[in-house]
């Protein structure tokens, strides 16, 4: 692919997203059932049946991707406008990819004091949510900045009852416990006893930890730029001091010998290849910061010589990227099926646990012409299926629908997990 400035520019040009009309207006019938009169019957209907919005309305499959601009991708605080791009591309891989409509809500005056850059006003952003969550059946947060996400995301998931999900955190999270299975299961080391050496303690760095112990590994050692997050450590608050480990160590150097996984969420050159050479026999290198990792591939490479190892990093020219995409759009579809309430630790752990399961089922016909030249079998350069995988969005959407209803926590009761997985089947087919 050659992919310019120009072209970039051009694929923008317009904007990504639009409106879609499934009741289409043709007739003078079409206007009264649509508008007045016909409309003031779904009023009344709503004002005294708020719950059948779901029903009547485009609520339940339309999720708002909010955003307040302060950590857009790998370029830090560029505001709302700025923000917009991203925002819709959101949305266009919501639709792509799971067939949910999704609309862009970037949000202005969020910083503290109302200044045009800076830190997040974590109550601005959630009165401004609050504010326009009635139309939308989920909220997708995104590039918020750390700490004021964890805010954000906590205090709407209290005061809302649609399915809150700052993709930043928890989907980067998801992902790399789907890979982090596979590795365990590709290496022949029991899940349980992985020792996880972690670089990088902002939003996804600490979303992933918890993921990671809430999944049963035995230990994730987490550093920030001052070196290891040890109890004890007298600089540590919120959730670092939460996250402290009792360790002995004091630097990634250190955390990394016997390691078993290194999972980089930092920034790059982070990690030298005589450090790889001290972790644990076939490690684990997630080095996932974007553009540029921890440690590039042909560093670890040159370091490990003939020793087996896996690889995976967040860019599309290496195997094993790292890409959200394999979760946001998903997750929600299964929760929005089920008129969830939430989004629960078990319907995530069940999203990465799908994820992992459609890695090692092989790569159908469709999908394996997209990616001609790369070997789509399971092992240490597959540990993830790929985004165009049509058959995820039936495989991994029942699951967390499945979870939703188990946890109490979707409004639906006549769940059926086959005829639900055969539509997801039958949309994947129509496409």
């Amino acid at each position: 692919m050659t992919i310019t400035e120009e072209k970039i520019l051009e694929f923008h040009r317009g904007g990504k997203v639009a409106l879609k009309m499934p009741r289409p207006v043709r007739t003078v019938e079409d206007l009264c059932l649509a508008y007045t009169p016909g409309v003031g019957k779904a009023v009344l209907r709503l004002a005294d049946r708020p719950e059948e919005a779901f029903e009547y309305t485009a609520k339940g499959k339309t999720v708002a991707v909010v955003s307040d601009g302060t950590a857009i991708l790998g370029l830090g605080d560029r505001g709302p406008t700025a923000a917009i791009p991203v925002m819709e591309g959101k949305c266009v891989l919501f639709k792509s990819f799971a067939g949910v409509e999704a609309w862009p809500v970037v949000l202005d005056n969020c910083r503290a004091g109302g200044a045009k850059t800076g830190r997040t006003d974590p109550q601005r952003v959630i009165d401004a949510t609050l504010a326009i969550a009635p139309m939308y059946g989920g909220i997708n947060l995104e590039d918020i900045a750390a700490p004021a996400c964890f805010e954000v995301e906590d205090r709407l998931q209290e005061l809302l009852d649609i399915p809150v999900f700052h993709d930043d955190q928890w989907g980067t999270a998801v992902i790399v416990l789907a890979a982090v299975r596979n590795y365990a299961e590709v290496s022949g080391k029991p899940f349980g006893s992985l020792r996880v050496a972690m670089n990088g303690a902002g939003a996804a760095g600490m979303r992933i930890r918890e993921m990671l112990l809430a999944a049963g590994v035995a230990q994730v050692v987490s550093c920030d730029s001052r070196g290891v997050i040890f109890k004890g450590r007298p600089d540590l608050s919120g959730r670092k001091l939460l996250a402290a480990e009792d360790t002995p160590c004091r630097t990634l150097e250190e955390a990394l010998r016997g390691a078993d996984v290194f999972i980089g969420v930092s920034v790059a050159g982070a990690v030298k290849g005589e450090w790889v050479r001290t972790m644990a026999p076939n490690p684990a290198i997630f080095a996932l910061a974007n553009p540029d990792p921890e440690i590039r591939p042909e560093e670890v490479a040159a370091a490990m010589g003939e020793a087996p190892y896996v690889m995976a990093t967040g860019r599309s020219d290496f195997p094993n990227q790292i890409n959200n995409v394999l979760c946001f759009p998903f997750l929600f579809r299964g929760a929005l099926d089920v008129r969830a309430r939430k989004i629960t630790m078990g319907m995530k752990l069940a999203a990465a646990d799908a994820l992992a399961a459609a890695a090692r089922i092989p790569a159908d016909a469709a999908t394996a012409a997209l990616y001609a030249g790369e070997d789509l079998s399971f092992g240490p350069r597959y540990l993830l299926p790929k985004p165009f995988d049509r058959r995820l969005r039936a495989l991994v959407a029942p699951a967390v629908a499945k979870a939703a209803v188990a946890e109490g926590v979707a409004r639906a009761t006549d769940f059926d997990e086959a005829a639900y997985r055969a539509v997801l089947e039958a949309e994947t087919a129509a496409r």
